[in-house]
Parts: structure tokens; C-alpha cells; sequence
């Protein structure tokens, strides 16, 4: 990547519920986590997003797939990071 070129920003989106397979496959290039802990259950997508009507996109396949929408969050890549080193130390 050449220093004029920014990095794609990175977005956690959770929904309500768990995600089929096939609804799964809509969201290539995103990490999927179900979090059984809360009732019900909640999918995570994290990931990066080109641009915002990539987000708008993201936003309009999870109303078409019938998920409910809980949170859309622009997330720092070191944060994701250190989080993801968390939970694995907490396990």
C-alpha cells in the first residue's frame, strides 16, 4: 500500500440471531462470532468497508435477509486487535 492510500475502515455490526449459511455467505470477507452469552443470541461481523455506501450496502442485506439490526460501529484496527488477544487469554 503506498502512503497516499488509506486503509479500508474497519466496522463491527452485530444482529440479532444467528446467521444461515447462506446468509453467511452475503457478508464474504467479514469475521462472523455468534455470542451465545446474550438471549438471544447475537452475530458480530467485523470487517472492512470500502466506503459508505458499502456500509448503506452491508445495512440494506441484513434488512433483506430479515435480521434485526442492534449496532453498527467504526472500530480502530489495534483496538480489534487487542480485543481479539483478550478474548483469547480469557478462554
Amino acid at each position: 500500500m503506498s502512503m497516499s492510500e488509506k486503509p479500508q475502515p474497519l466496522y463491527r455490526i452485530c444482529v440479532r440471531g444467528r446467521l444461515s449459511q447462506t446468509g453467511a455467505a452475503w457478508f464474504e470477507g467479514f469475521t462472523l462470532t455468534v455470542d451465545e452469552t446474550t438471549r438471544p443470541p447475537q452475530t458480530r461481523l467485523e470487517g472492512p468497508v470500502m466506503d459508505q455506501a458499502a456500509l448503506h450496502g452491508l445495512i440494506s442485506r441484513i434488512r433483506d435477509l430479515g435480521l434485526t439490526l442492534i449496532s453498527v460501529q467504526r472500530i480502530d484496527e489495534r483496538r480489534m486487535t487487542l480485543e481479539v488477544h483478550n478474548e483469547n487469554l480469557s478462554r
